[in-house]
């Protein structure tokens, strides 16, 4: 018998010990970082809410309580009692029953009234039907990534499973060095600004965080074939973790599954699907570049397969003497500062990622406070001293003046914008500016890949600013739902229908204008009569990363070097590029 399995049967005595005398506890399995403890008694469980606390405590370990599938209710008739139980408030949007785990996903629009107050209606599902509920949110725009991925998770549970255990057998391992030791290797993205890569070493254990390319760079990638990383092997990895979903930091985390890599990926939900996003829309691109892309869908979705979400403020195990937690960074949805805590009190290692340190519209500001930290990687990007960032405020106003005076001219305002961070910032400004008449109301056209990555962020409220958290679940107001956004989907000829219709503002990506759909809108204009002005989100100096980085998501300055005259031509807003002009991707951070 295995270390493993010795360590199982050991937790299984110590369970039964700790449960009442007429509970059975048929299995005990690791599942990943989780200990799933499988009973033919799972409405006692659901009885007492405390009992799975006493047990993570005791036992030191995050524990999932599911029925053993000889005392599951048949699913139709379970569906019918779970409907009873939930409010119709909640709006329940979908019931999908797995016998295999005697899990049932909810889906619903208001996923806190399905929780119940601490719990309160999961426990009382689980009491009535037996099965152990779980609840996701029913995105408030229509996602198709977020829809994607739950269905692909869906049909790969079996292999996921598998997966899973196998990842958890691997944690729970036997140590097998006496040494004492940590190790920081960086394999990109340090005196410059791109393929973010670093290997965390431990006489045990070898952990991968980000593996971004270099924007703009062809061929520039982290140095992987070190023998830190993947020189001895792929499967030389013990895990990779991902701080956020910028392709400087995720756009060949699938190359490493062409490599051979197994293992598992820990990041946020939210960092998940956004990597699913901005991971095939690089493919994309490389495509209509006439690149051969590094990689394809297939490792995308061994990506998305092998992920394990953590949500902020958990202590997981990820290795034998590793234990990872996230906090928020403030730079994007999801974006985590990752903490390792090594050994037994060894050491303390925090990787920033890519950070905001104040609050903006959308994000609180990154977390700084540590129990522990002996060292910190640290994003230096506009560190220098004679870097300068404009105001948020000041550049708030310098748009919306631009815009009432694009507006009073019977003109067209486009801002090109990063697809994920900026674009949604810029709408909460636009939203907010409309609301309380500081800029007429009129139509914002969301182009690009902008409307799907706002879906994404209406799916994860949890993840935004305190107040705007509580504007949406409090007083039932998602700005992102505001009947001046909407979505251009129809190709050429929805957009030629907008460059002819009346003022508006259309957000497009990429924000660094060059390639793309915005560009299209920088350097033409709607109508002869028409007047376009251009707020750049961030290029400066033609170079990919030079002042690409306003420490998070800052609105930048629409005056100056990054912004656009504004011009007249006859071109139209819906016109080809030039010939030469490079399709950009939009997922950089």
């Amino acid at each position: 018998m295995s270390k493993v399995d010795t360590q199982l049967e050991n937790l299984k005595s110590t369970i039964e010990q700790e449960v009442p005398n007429d509970v059975s506890v048929t299995d005990v399995k690791y599942e990943g970082p989780e200990l799933v403890v499988y009973t033919r008694d799972p409405k006692r469980f659901a009885g007492d809410g405390d009992l799975i606390r006493r047990l993570a405590s005791k036992l030191r370990k995050r524990i999932t309580v599911r029925p053993d599938p000889t005392v599951l209710s048949p699913p139709g008739e379970a569906e019918a009692a779970v409907q009873e139980v939930i409010p119709d408030e909640a709006g329940v949007t979908d019931l999908d029953f797995h016998e295999d785990t005697g899990e049932v996903v909810i889906e619903a629009e208001k996923p806190g009234m399905v929780i119940g107050r601490r719990g309160s209606t999961l426990r009382e599902i689980t009491q009535e039907v037996g099965w152990t509920p779980e609840v996701v949110r029913t995105p408030p725009i229509e996602s198709s990534t977020v829809s994607n991925v739950r269905g692909f998770l869906k049909t790969e549970r079996e292999e996921r499973r598998d997966i899973l255990e196998r990842v958890g057998r691997q944690i729970h391992r036997e140590e097998l060095s006496d040494d004492e030791w940590v190790r920081i290797t960086t394999l990109g993205c340090c005196r410059e600004v791109g393929r973010a890569a670093f290997i965390l070493s431990t006489p045990e254990t070898r952990i991968l965080i980000d593996c971004g390319d270099k924007p703009g760079a062809e061929g520039e990638v982290p140095y992987l074939q070190v023998p830190e990383a993947l020189g001895a092997g792929a499967a030389a990895l013990d895990a990779v973790v991902l701080t956020h979903a910028h392709l400087d930091h995720s756009a060949l985390l699938p190359l490493l599954f062409k490599y051979g890599y197994d293992g598992p990926i820990y990041t946020t939900e939210p960092t998940r699907d956004l990597m699913g996003l901005l991971t095939l829309d690089y493919l994309d691109v490389a495509a209509k570049e006439g690149r051969t892309p590094p990689y394809e869908s297939a490792q995308v979705r061994d990506a998305i397969k092998h992920t394990i979400p953590l949500e902020y403020g958990d202590v997981t195990d990820i290795a034998p003497d590793v234990k990872l937690t996230f906090h928020n960074a403030g730079h994007i949805l999801g974006s985590a500062v990752t903490h390792f805590h090594v050994g037994d009190g060894l050491y303390n290692v925090a990787f920033s990622g890519d950070i905001h340190y104040e609050d903006t519209r959308l994000f609180n500001g990154a977390v700084n406070d540590f129990p522990r930290v002996e060292t910190l990687v640290l994003e230096s990007t506009y560190g220098g001293r004679n870097d300068y960032q404009t105001d948020q405020d000041d550049s708030e106003e310098a748009l919306k003046r631009v815009i009432n005076e694009t507006y009073d001219a019977g003109g067209k305002v486009v801002i090109p914008a990063f697809a994920v961070g900026r674009s949604q910032e810029i709408m909460l400004v636009l939203e907010e500016a409309m609301r309380t008449g500081e800029i007429p109301s009129m139509p914002v056209h969301l182009d690009g890949m902008i409307w799907e990555a706002t879906a994404i962020h209406t799916t994860y409220p949890e993840y935004l600013r305190d107040d705007l958290r509580n504007r949406i679940f409090h007083e039932d107001e998602n700005p992102f739902l505001a009947e001046e956004f909407n979505h251009i989907d129809g190709g050429e000829d929805e957009r030629q229908d907008v460059a002819d219709g009346d003022e508006c503002i259309i957000l497009s990506t990429s924000g660094m204008v060059r390639g793309a759909r915005s560009c299209r809108g920088c350097v033409t204009s709607v109508q002869t009569r028409t007047r376009t002005s251009c707020s750049s989100a961030t290029r400066r100096r033609e170079r990919w990363g030079v002042g690409s980085k306003t420490a998070g998501t800052r609105f930048p300055s629409p005056t100056g070097a990054t912004a656009a005259a504004a011009t007249r031509s006859r071109s139209r807003w819906a016109s080809k590029p030039s010939t030469g002009s490079p399709a950009t991707p939009t997922g950089r951070g």
